[in-house]
């Protein structure tokens, strides 16, 4: 489907002198920051004086020389000799994922004294979620429902990373993953359009802070465009076979949020959509990006993703990949090198247009100036390693609170939890039961990172007078251990109640590590079924990086955590949360499907002409499964804390609204528990007729409550014609007049159901 849119001969290097006369046209004076008209005149003069191979070189982006790692599984190809020799020939614009800072020193320095017009390097990094301190996975720090937060733990990785000399980050990926088989899901927000919108721009904020050129801020990438999280079958790089419509409606929304929030690059997907290649998609890249949203950044290529349209069947060779990527708006190559070999016989051919290369270049030169990187190229190259520097106190803290605000309770029968401090037995039983390993998630790269709290660690030291935790593996993440049940039941038998972790490692899930069951590693759903035999009440911790289908005596567990990869803090985050010294508010940002064989599984689905009743299995010629409803078995938005809430009193301002009224919704929520609430109060709205077939409901808007026990809080939601849009038959956002539900909830499925009309002015 196609979107609708309204190695070349060294240089040779000049005597110093003449090095500093060109430094000094395009380098401002220390004094004073340049103005746009200034700074637009320097890259011209730049631009103008550069050959091809220079330009090209400005777009072509790599990994560290000679070091194959798992997250860079080609980068050695290229040796350090080379890499070298790139730089002061200016055959690069910059590298990533190169930990350590005397080389960046040492290639800046080159850089900006050796090659012929001195223009700096970018250095760029994968800082998903922290760089020395290790905050929670981006899917778990959605469960907070705090967009804000998301913002300071990104500021945080912003002033860590940028102080190893990294001012360009990957990050963040606002991908919409509805099918929990799909691996990376756990660096996005979720399935839902506005929590994603609101937590992509929170993050590129907190990356960028409020202005590029200072030296703390990181130049945020927004990915993969487009609809990467829509991979048939949830397997990593597959195709993603959509209409326009859900690409405009659901996919997209999240990259237009970061872009007017302030990104300046966007990183193209590797998955195609209609038969086209997302790399080499004008539409997309050109179409979109540029003539509808007016982005003024640049685009750059994922991994050889440009060099990967020869394996998709769309190019016939390397150049010819080159040639269709760049025309199509990808701007920066990244790993594959085809730019810096193809595009100045591209050009030379007359194939590629001079001025779509200058273009590029512009575009590149225009971010390094707003990043300050002409000013001061050596920031963040000067100190000492990260390493050698002491933590930060505040940036711990935080680690601690966004990893307990991201647990979400699923279930605490009888009141199970919080444990008492004093005088309890706890089994601590499970394979992550003890240790600091699979605690931290994917994308924790970088050397001198924080030694993480393991969760033994952190219960014990929780633990009050005549307590105990034993510690017993009884199996391995996905292999059962000699004797290993046996010592698990012993211990259940000798304690008062069992916290059972378990769950997935780090390693599955993640880029290219997609499942096709997401179900418990069978090894451990032995071991919870024999523990839950010996009768003591279970606590699950579920360490997960996407939605699971929970079952057996994981499912009947007495208490349910949803504890994702937490960081640094995952111990303490936990145990302050068992023990009750924090009350659980994390809620869902995806659906827990009852079977795995419902997936994709999300809540703002169609009806269908022939509706399943809710709850009402067996009912013939229905939409549904002949062994399961269709509900959820935990829906999205769903988590409940230690104090109980009641929602009533819903109230609207009018029944009837115009296209230029506001409506206002107003709700109390009551807290008729004995400790203090936090509420997620939940919007949500349906359209019941309208000329292309609209969701079952669609979140529209949300508020974190704070209440105290016995009192009552209201809440006030507005909704304008602008929220009620959707795109139309002919591929615009239109509003159309009828009959709306409208519901005030905790969660997606249930809530107080009110109803509006909306009438033309």
């Amino acid at each position: 489907m196609q979107v609708r849119s309204p190695r070349p001969s060294a240089l040779s290097l000049v005597p110093a002198c003449a090095f500093l006369l060109s430094l000094a046209l395009i380098a401002p004076s220390a004094s004073a920051a340049p103005d746009a008209a200034d700074a637009d005149a320097r890259i011209e003069a730049l631009i103008a004086r550069m050959t091809p191979q220079e330009k090209a070189g400005q777009l072509s982006l790599y990994g560290p020389a000679e070091i194959d790692t798992p997250n860079n599984p080609q980068a050695g190809w290229r040796n350090a000799q080379q890499e070298t020799a790139d730089v002061r020939a200016g055959r690069l614009t910059g590298l990533f994922n190169n930990a350590g800072l005397e080389g960046k020193r040492r290639l800046q320095q080159i850089a900006v004294k050796e090659s012929r017009l001195g223009i700096p390097l970018i250095f760029g990094a994968d800082v998903i979620h922290g760089f020395r301190t290790m905050f929670p996975m981006p899917l778990a720090e959605a469960s907070s429902w705090e967009p804000a937060l998301a913002e300071r733990t990104a500021r945080a990785a912003a002033v860590e990373a940028t102080a190893d000399g990294f001012r360009w980050t990957f990050a963040p990926m606002v991908d919409i993953a509805r099918d929990a088989r799909w691996g990376r899901g756990l660096e996005g927000a979720g399935e839902d359009v506005l929590l994603s919108k609101r937590f992509a721009a929170a993050r590129v904020r907190g990356f960028q802070g409020s202005d590029l050129s200072r030296p703390d801020a990181m130049l945020a990438t927004p990915k993969h465009f487009a609809a990467y999280g829509a991979a048939e079958g949830g397997v990593d790089y597959n195709v993603s076979d959509i209409s326009e419509r859900t690409l405009r409606e659901v996919y997209l929304p999240p990259f237009r949020a970061a872009i007017d929030a302030g990104a300046l690059s966007v990183m193209s997907a590797f998955n195609e959509i209609g038969g086209i290649p997302s790399t080499a998609n004008h539409d997309l890249l050109t179409g979109v990006l540029r003539d509808e949203w007016k982005f003024k950044g640049f685009v750059v290529s994922d991994y050889t993703a440009d060099e990967e349209l020869v394996e998709h069947g769309y190019a016939a060779n390397p150049r010819e990949a080159a040639k269709q990527a760049f025309l199509a708006g990808t701007d920066v190559s990244m790993q594959s090198g085809l730019y810096i070999r193809y595009l100045p016989d591209l050009v030379a051919s007359g194939e590629v247009p001079m001025a779509r290369l200058d273009e590029a270049v512009r575009r590149v030169l225009h971010v390094k100036q707003k990043l300050g990187l002409f000013d001061d190229p050596m920031h963040g190259l000067d100190g000492p390693p990260a390493s050698q520097r002491a933590e930060n106190p505040e940036f711990i803290a935080l680690a601690r609170e966004s990893a307990r605000r991201s647990i979400v309770m699923l279930k605490n029968d009888r009141m199970l939890l919080p444990l008492p401090k004093a005088g309890t037995k706890i089994a601590l039983i499970g394979p992550f039961a003890e240790g600091t390993v699979d605690l931290m998630g994917a994308w924790s790269l970088f050397p001198g990172q924080s030694a993480p709290v393991g969760i033994d660690q952190g219960l014990r030291a929780a633990l009050g007078a005549n307590s105990s935790v034993t510690v017993v593996r009884g199996s391995g993440i996905g292999m059962a251990l000699p004797g290993g049940i046996d010592a698990a039941v012993a211990a259940a038998r000798n304690a008062d109640v069992v916290v059972l972790a378990i769950g997935e490692s780090e390693k599955m899930s993640g880029e290219a590590r997609s499942r096709s069951d997401i179900g418990l590693p069978q090894a451990q759903q032995d071991l919870a079924e024999a523990v839950a035999a010996t009768g003591k009440p279970v606590v699950v911790l579920l360490s997960n990086g996407r939605a699971m289908a929970l079952k057996g005596a994981v499912r009947n567990a007495r208490a349910i955590l949803v504890t994702w990869f937490l960081g640094l803090q995952t111990g303490g985050a936990i145990a302050d949360v068992v023990f009750g010294d924090f009350n659980p508010s994390g809620r869902l940002p995806v659906s827990f499907p009852q079977t795995a064989g419902q997936v994709p599984y999300y809540y703002a689905h169609k009806r269908t002409g022939r509706p399943s009743p809710e709850g009402a299995p067996g009912m013939s010629f229905k939409s549904r499964y002949l062994d399961a409803t269709h509900e959820a078995l935990y829906p999205f938005g769903f988590g409940i804390g230690y104090a109980p809430v009641r929602y009533d009193d819903v109230e609207l301002s009018q029944e009837r609204i115009t296209m230029s009224d506001t409506l206002r919704v107003r709700a109390t929520v009551t807290n008729t528990g004995q400790r203090d609430a936090e509420e997620v109060v939940q919007l949500y709205v349906a359209e019941r007729a309208a000329s292309v077939t609209r969701p079952v409901r669609e979140l529209k808007d949300f508020r974190k409550l704070s209440i105290a026990p016995g009192a009552s809080a209201q809440v006030e939601f507005t909704l304008t014609k602008d929220d009620l849009q959707f795109i139309g038959r002919d591929m615009k956002p239109t509003v159309e007049p009828g009959e709306f539900d409208l519901w005030v909830a905790p969660s997606a499925a249930g809530g107080i159901r009110k109803r509006f009309v909306l009438t033309r002015d």
